[in-house]
């Protein structure tokens, strides 16, 4: 599901700005943008996201900026232009052409950049965490909005399945009599006049009969989706429990599909794996 969070923490002079964000995804792929001198707080936080979050691509990002919101990068120029100088009388002593670029200049002034300035990340990861857990939580109290939606529409969706599944069991004992008055209209077109007693039309009937039973089908099928609901009212995750429900009801739809020789019970076979379809594609960002 969709989400997104942001607190801010002081640290002294600068502003952490922590902001949590994810689209839909089947699995969780987390993403953490940090500053380089906090890459150790990495795995605290994704521990701290998996609390909130099972599945989504979730991007967590961590700013540090100064009190007018520019990027807190300084150097200490001082220090660079001594270890410069220094380089430079080092490769005089060693008779080699010291011409420094833009690349050396960078890496030499990165070397002192932000000094005692940037927090340091032990003394630090306690505040970092705090407000991270705030953004956490504005995060996941979006999702769950976005869930209720979603359960409203499940439940609705559910109640179509039900309907359907009612109007194949009410159909179901009708079809066989429906073959024998289709297999009997044949014979008199064809001008065979078989009695309705006779034994090869009494087996051919009961043989059609026991082909197209979906009696055992209907009562898993209405089973399933009692589990469904259930599973929609119950409290902790349900995606992954419900992407099983809707796989073995689209099992059971299928074998009915196969096995019932009737245009009313096939257009409602029709019916229920569209529906089915439209709710996995919803399930599966589901937690």
């Amino acid at each position: 599901m969709t989400g997104y969070g942001r607190a801010t923490a002081a640290m002294g002079k600068l502003t952490l700005t922590v902001q949590v964000s994810s689209v839909n995804r089947k699995t969780l792929d987390l993403t953490i943008a940090l500053p380089e001198e906090w890459e150790s707080l990495e795995p605290a936080i994704g521990t701290e996201v998996r609390k909130f979050a099972s599945r989504g691509k979730v991007h967590v990002d961590l700013e540090l900026t100064g009190d007018k919101g520019a990027s807190a990068v300084s150097w200490d120029e001082a220090a660079a232009s001594e270890a410069l100088e220094k380089l430079g009388q080092f490769a005089a002593r060693q008779g080699i052409d010291f011409q420094p670029g833009a690349e050396l200049l960078w890496q030499i002034a990165s070397a002192q950049r932000r000094g005692n300035e940037f927090p340091a990340v032990g003394p630090a990861q306690p505040a970092i965490l705090e407000a991270l857990t705030s953004a956490l939580r504005e995060f996941a109290a979006m999702r769950a909005k976005e869930g209720e939606s979603l359960l409203v529409d499940f439940f609705r969706r559910a109640e179509f399945l039900h309907r359907q599944v009612e109007s194949i069991a009410a159909r179901g004992p009708q079809v066989p009599a429906h073959y024998r008055e289709q297999l009997l209209k044949r014979l008199r077109e064809a001008g065979l006049e078989i009695d309705l007693n006779d034994d090869r039309v009494l087996r051919e009937i009961a043989l059609f009969a026991d082909r197209c039973d979906v009696s055992e089908e209907i009562t898993r099928l209405r089973s399933h989706l009692e589990q469904f609901s259930g599973l929609l009212r119950s409290d902790g995750e349900i995606g992954r429990k419900a992407e099983f429900i809707l796989q073995e009801i689209g099992r059971e739809v299928n074998t009915i599909g196969s096995k019932a020789n009737d245009l009313t019970i096939a257009r409602a076979v029709l019916e229920l794996k569209n529906e089915l379809e439209r709710i996995r594609e919803q399930i599966a960002n589901v937690e």
